[in-house]
Formats: C-alpha cells, sequence, structure tokens
C-alpha cells in the first residue's frame, strides 16, 4: 500500500511541475505588450468612409518591429502597450497616416507619355516607376484633350482610416 501511494505522489509530482511550468509560460506571454522592438503580429480591417479597403483576413496577420517606423505612426502609436488576445477600434488621422493632400503633387503629363491600352478616365489608377525602381499607384485626376493629370498622392491621403485591430503575438 505504501509503494502504491509513494508511486502516485511521485507521478503526480510529474505531472504538475511541467504544468507548472507552462502556467509561467502563460502568465509571462500575457504580460508581454507592445512596446519598443518588440515583434508584433495582428490581424486587421482598414475601413474608410464606411467601406472595408484592406484586411488581413486572406494573407494572414501582418507583422513589424514597433517602433522601426514600418507601419503608419497613428496606427503604431495607438497599438503601443496592447497585450496579445487584446482588441481595439482604432481611428487615424490624416496627419497621422498618409498627410493631407497635397496640390504640388499634380502632375500634367502628355497622354503619349502612357500606354496606348490604358483606359484614359478620371479615376483609373495606374502604376509609375520611379526612377530608383520603385512602382508607386497614381491616380488619373483629369482627362484633357492631349494630356492628363496624374495625382501622385498617396490613395489614403487626406483620408481618415479606420482599424479594427487584434493583437495575435509578440515576442
Amino acid at each position: 500500500m505504501s509503494s502504491r501511494f509513494s508511486a502516485v505522489i511521485l507521478l503526480m509530482s510529474f505531472i504538475l511541475i511541467p504544468a507548472g511550468q507552462i502556467w509561467a509560460q502563460v502568465l509571462e506571454a500575457e504580460s508581454i505588450t507592445v512596446g519598443q522592438g518588440k515583434k508584433v503580429k495582428f490581424d486587421y480591417t482598414l475601413t474608410v468612409g464606411g467601406e472595408k479597403v484592406d484586411s488581413s483576413q486572406k494573407q494572414g496577420p501582418l507583422v513589424y518591429t514597433h517602433g522601426q517606423g514600418q507601419i503608419i505612426p497613428g496606427l503604431e502609436k495607438q497599438l503601443e502597450g496592447m497585450r496579445v488576445g487584446e482588441k481595439k477600434q482604432v481611428k487615424v488621422t490624416p496627419e497621422d497616416a498618409y498627410g493631407q493632400i497635397n496640390p504640388a503633387a499634380f502632375k500634367e503629363i502628355s497622354k503619349e507619355q502612357l500606354p496606348t491600352d490604358v483606359p484614359l478616365e478620371a479615376g483609373q489608377v495606374l502604376s509609375m516607376k520611379t526612377p530608383n525602381g520603385n512602382v508607386l499607384p497614381v491616380v488619373i485626376s483629369e482627362v484633357r484633350e492631349t494630356t492628363v493629370i496624374l495625382d501622385l498622392n498617396h490613395p489614403l491621403a487626406g483620408k481618415e482610416l479606420d482599424f479594427d485591430v487584434a493583437i495575435v503575438s509578440i515576442e
């Protein structure tokens, strides 16, 4: 009887120790918050003017390093201090996102400079390659007789952004 009792105690100690370690790891993970230098993974849905514009639903959570300027400043500021599993609705002003619309960012070019297969309509989004090889979206703002006015502002410039975010992990 005594040896059975000892075996049960011994078995329970093997079960309790790993469970205690796991519990300590869970408590430690819950205490980590989004902060400088932390690798953060979060899900989001972006709406602008009530219209869903983007979401991590298809491609999976967005990953960034906090404080490195990898996401817009207003969103990064609002994620500061959040914990894994926490959800939040975030409103970001144009000044903390892509800025206000810059009137100097409108450029008039000849229609001949555009590919012939591009429909020349106001609102048409085109891709423009910069001298250093980056590709930027530009929007045809106005179509004139022989020229078009291109809007080189970011498509979300001047807009208030509404995010629904959920922190997935913090390392």
